[in-house]
């Protein structure tokens, strides 16, 4: 159904919006793209249409942005055309679409709710389409489509979108077969969507989701085994449904019946859930909406945010489900810094205790406490995180006085929930549980337990209870520590201890295990980091006793600037060092701030810092909250501060000379800007400010600030240089694509792992290292470096698209005893390709020598697949090579230029091609292209010529063109005369030839005449030599 467009606004439009609504920029972007379409092919048959837009793509890359931008708002509005447009935008995109999957990911997640429903129609239409296309990177999109199913809601627009995706992935389900994470996606979203369709009107749709499920998970159980524990939540919740109560008595029962290696519950649920999963229940709005809440909104003033989220999605009886998915997301997704912790920020556990008080329903009751728990019961500190189990005892700790009832309700729930939640695994939940409470308060989150399990308010059974159960924290520890009441100081100095995550830097950082995605790796080597941070600890004492010496330079500034860096000297945590910075900052940034001041400064703040630019700046683990807690050191504030500025802003420059002034009293600052430009999310999109601070610099040039910044950053952390090269490489294409500089210092120091995972950067669309215009010419430098440097070269611009023509004649440059490395790979990879002109011409260029078979491997092989491509890429050459003066080829072999080719260079190749095809079945020198070239090339060579190669024309000398003699049989064996060739070319024995020739001779199948023994010229030959 199409809805009427708004008045005063044109028909055909992308999205919903009024009159008071600003123009939407991504739809101007399509509306002016179609514009050019329609220009392009109004008033023109198909034929030309298609003719005409086909020749606008050629023109460049721009042009073929907007031609498919503009069929793919032309199938989104006008779904008459869709069909056309789609087969149009097949036939004429270059980039396997490319540009298409990332405006359709950009409406998903950005302008969803906002199209029109005959756009959000087509858009489905579209995405069933690109699947059954099999497009890469569709199963990306059916993901995120997959995430605006809303969970909780039964209106008609939201089982609309649920029934056309499950019909998407049934319809073509083996092509979802072959991705594991899209099985696991699928199965987790619709395992959670069956719980909302349970009324009688909507049985059928259920019955199709759990027919969908039970088949995954049946038939790929490991594949769905990558969810973790919150599979077995999901499962719990619809296990009386008959057809899934039987799968739920095997997982419990007989779990070899669902994969051979699956070996009992407790496998899956000591597995942690990623956050993937978690976050995918979540529309992008409601994420939006949670993020900026526990981000933005301060304690206290969050009523009308809850009010609105309440009356948006949490409003309707339906809706009781979706706070299971949004106590779980902030358990396991939402994990704010240090910064947002120790601020006015409105808490995670004031969400939650926000989400159980709205809970109507018993059901919905004991499942939204059940998630909030979910990770306590398994919880193994070497596995998961503290900020998991966090909100549970924050929310019981800050209820007690408040909302005892809360509070009472959940510390029942988790005496009871041990014995109960699996009676066979009672032990283990046990342990789970005292782990969790161990690791609380071993990371201060509370200082003890006893205030809060022995409450006078508490009733009496229960305080009875929960000292049956956990006397151990029933009573006040000893010695004793002093207690605070503010829940962020605990946070924060919980967070300082964690071990899972451990930085060289003052200031702590929590623990980011949720946030890679590979349960594979979920064996963590605890000792390890309990090794990284014990060798961190006196890192911070050494700094704490021994103060750096700035005495030489800190009587030189005035009061005010003395007086901040003298507290900047004193500071001992983080947070204060950053607070002074930033008063440093804006003292720098006024009007009267004496500039002469700079330099020494600078200097106080490099030796301040000092310790700072010690040890890895990257985390262990890479995830966007160890990401942020990392650029949290009190030198980032400048690089903040420059990022918040306009570049004509007159603090800019101010900023940019006190950075050149440190950069030249520490040159490491250089390359940690390059790494908050990349980590930060304040500083997203302002890469291009490190071009502004080079050519800030003393050295003045991006080219060779970037070279010297990423020397210093290869010797000093070997992971953040690789962590750097994509964005080096994405934001500075005319810096690097032409530098082998640059590429030597990665493959220098990379091992296997990084080189792999550089290549999949390059693969997945991250990182191009290589361009057409100068790979050719990085590849030549690249041939003196060491082996394995070589090695990782190839393998990178192998993982591009680049056409092997493109740097074929680099084989020119290649000697057989001083390059293997380059030869091996091209030769590798030349063995996959299809044999071209350019190849051929190439290939035979390379000179003749006994030991280098690179040429005659490669055209043996091209011989067997590609005969007649090969025969008449070779006649071609032959006769072209033929034609030219004698005079003029002696010039061309003596030039230095590329692709020097000879006519006795092919007849030396092809003799060689001949006698190691001499013992073989393969038919390629009786193909008609080179009898043909064999006998044009003897009928004008010299004598000379005709002596040398006289076995390799012998061959097609019983050869006649069709049009004068029938046909002759023609021989099976393509060497058969006797040999008598003997040449500098291919010196073999007379014994070795003899052999070769005789056994050429038993296996023809036709006796040879005798005229064919040619001992004269043989002698000749030999007289010649």
């Amino acid at each position: 159904m199409e809805p009427s467009p708004a008045k005063g606004k044109p028909q055909g439009r992308l999205l919903v919006s009024t009159t008071l609504d600003a123009k939407d920029e991504l739809e101007e972007r399509l509306e002016r793209c179609v514009a050019i379409v329609t220009s392009l092919t109004n008033g023109l048959s198909e034929r030309e249409a298609n003719d005409a837009i086909t020749a606008n793509v050629c023109k460049g890359p721009q042009q073929h942005e907007e031609v498919c931008l503009g069929l793919f708002a032309l199938l989104l509005t006008e779904p008459s055309q869709a069909q056309r447009c789609y087969r149009d935008l097949t036939l004429v995109n270059r980039d396997g679409m490319n540009v298409i999957l990332i405006k359709i990911n950009q409406i998903l997640m950005e302008k969803f709710l906002k199209l029109q429903d005959v756009c959000r129609t087509q858009l489905v239409w579209l995405v069933r389409e690109l699947v059954k296309s099999a497009v890469i990177g569709a199963d990306g999109i059916l993901m995120t489509l997959m995430k605006q199913i809303a969970g909780g809601d039964i209106t008609n627009k939201n089982l609309w979108l649920a029934e056309n995706v499950l019909d998407i992935v049934v319809e073509q389900r083996e092509w979802v077969l072959k991705s594991g994470m899209l099985i696991a996606m699928s199965v987790y979203t619709y395992l959670r969507l069956i719980v909302d369709h349970g009324t009688p009107a909507l049985l059928v749709l259920r019955q199709k989701e759990v027919d969908f499920c039970i088949g995954l998970l049946r038939e790929k159980f490991m594949e769905c085994f990558i969810i973790g524990r919150d599979l077995v939540r999901l499962l719990q919740i619809v296990a009386r449904i008959p057809e899934m109560e039987l799968l739920w008595k095997d997982l419990l029962h007989n779990p070899q019946a669902l994969s051979p290696q699956f070996t009992g519950l407790l496998q899956l649920l000591t597995a942690r859930t990623s956050r993937k999963f978690l976050a995918c229940r979540l529309t992008p709005d409601m994420e939006t909406k949670l993020l900026f809440m526990t981000s933005r909104v301060r304690f206290g003033q969050q009523k009308r945010y809850q009010d609105w989220f309440q009356r948006q999605y949490l409003s309707t009886a339906e809706s009781q489900s979706l706070r299971c998915d949004l106590i779980r997301y902030i358990c396991g997704v939402v994990h704010p810094s240090n910064e947002v912790l120790s601020s006015d920020i409105l808490p995670r556990w004031a969400i939650i205790g926000w989400l159980l008080t709205t809970c109507t329903s018993n059901v919905a009751a004991s499942n939204a406490k059940l998630a909030l728990f979910y990770d306590w019961l398994f919880f193994s500190p070497e596995k998961d995180s503290i900020m998991n189990i966090e909100p549970a005892i924050l929310v019981m700790h800050h209820s007690m006085k408040p909302h005892p009832a809360i509070t009472a309700t959940l510390l029942d729930f988790m005496c009871r929930i041990i014995p109960h939640f699996f009676p066979p695994l009672e032990g283990q939940v046990r342990q789970g549980v005292f782990n969790s409470l161990t690791f609380i308060m071993e990371k201060r989150v509370l200082a003890h337990l006893a205030p809060l399990f022995d409450n006078p308010k508490l009733d009496r059974e229960l305080r009875s209870m929960l000292r049956e159960r956990f006397p151990e924290f029933c009573s006040s520890p000893s010695p004793p520590t002093e207690g605070r009441d503010e829940v962020k100081m605990e946070e924060s100095v919980s967070l300082e201890m964690d071990n899972h995550v451990l930085l060289d830097k003052e200031g702590g950082c929590y623990d980011n295990t949720e946030a890679a995605f590979s349960d594979d790796e979920e064996e963590i080597n605890n000792k390890g980091n309990k090794k990284r941070e014990f060798r961190f600890h006196p890192i911070k004492e050494a700094i704490i006793e021994e103060p750096a010496d700035i005495t030489p330079y800190v009587d030189q500034l005035d009061d005010m600037m003395k007086e901040k860096v003298l507290q900047l000297q004193k500071g001992s945590d983080t947070e204060t060092h950053c607070e002074v910075m930033q008063e440093i900052v804006d003292l720098i940034l006024e009007e009267d701030f004496d500039s002469e001041q700079m330099s020494t400064l600078a200097s106080c703040l490099a030796e301040l810092f000092k310790g700072h630019f010690r040890g890895d700046v990257l985390p262990d683990e890479i995830t966007e909250e160890s990401l942020e807690e990392s650029v949290c050191k009190p030198v980032c504030l400048v690089f903040r501060n420059l990022c918040q500025m306009q570049e004509d802003n007159s603090g800019f420059s101010v900023l940019l000379e006190m950075l050149a002034e440190l950069y030249q009293k520490q040159p490491k600052i250089g390359y940690h800007l390059l790494y908050y430009l990349k980590a930060s999310k304040a500083a997203m999109g302002k890469m291009s400010l490190y071009e502004s601070f080079a050519q800030a610099t003393a050295l003045g040039d991006l080219h060779t600030c970037l070279m010297m910044d990423m020397k210093a950053c290869q010797e000093d952390d070997i992971r953040l240089l690789c962590y750097l090269t994509p964005s080096i490489y994405t934001e500075f294409p005319d810096e690097t694509l032409r530098s082998a500089e640059l590429l030597n210092m990665i493959v220098a120091v990379i091992d296997s792992t990084q080189l792999q995972e550089l290549m999949c950067h390059v693969m997945i669309g991250n990182l191009v290292m290589f361009r057409k215009d100068s790979v050719l010419n990085i590849l030549i430098q690249s041939l003196d470096w060491e082996t394995f440097e070589q090695y990782s070269t190839w393998q990178l611009f192998l993982a591009h698209s680049i056409p092997l023509e493109t740097i074929i004649p680099i084989l020119q440059h290649l000697k057989y005893k001083e390059h293997p490395e380059a030869l091996s790979c091209l030769l590798l990879q030349l063995r996959r390709e299809k044999p071209s002109g350019e190849m051929v011409k190439m290939v035979l260029s390379r000179p003749c020598h006994p030991e280098d078979q690179f040429t005659t491997s490669i055209l043996r092989h091209w011989a067997a697949k590609h005969d007649d491509v090969l025969g008449e890429h070779i006649k071609a050459l032959l006769i072209k090579n033929n034609n030219l003066p004698r005079k003029r080829q002696s010039l061309r072999s003596s030039s230095s230029k590329l692709a020097q080719l000879t006519l006795e260079q092919i007849l030396e190749h092809m003799d060689n091609l001949r006698l190691n095809l001499s013992n073989t079945k393969n038919s390629f020198f009786t193909q008609t292209p080179i009898l043909q070239a064999l006998q044009h090339v003897q009928a004008s060579c010299d004598e000379a010529h005709k002596m040398r190669f006289s076995d390799l024309f012998s061959l097609a000398e019983e050869y006649e063109e069709p049009s004068s003699k029938p046909p002759k049989s023609r021989r099976k064996a393509p060497a058969s005369s006797p040999r008598s060739r003997k040449g500098a070319a291919t010196p073999v024995s007379n014994e070795e030839e003899s052999a070769s020739s005789s056994a050429s001779e038993e296996e023809d199948s036709k006796p040879k005449a005798p005229k064919r023994k040619r001992k004269g010229s043989s002698a000749v030959a030999s007289d010649s030599d």
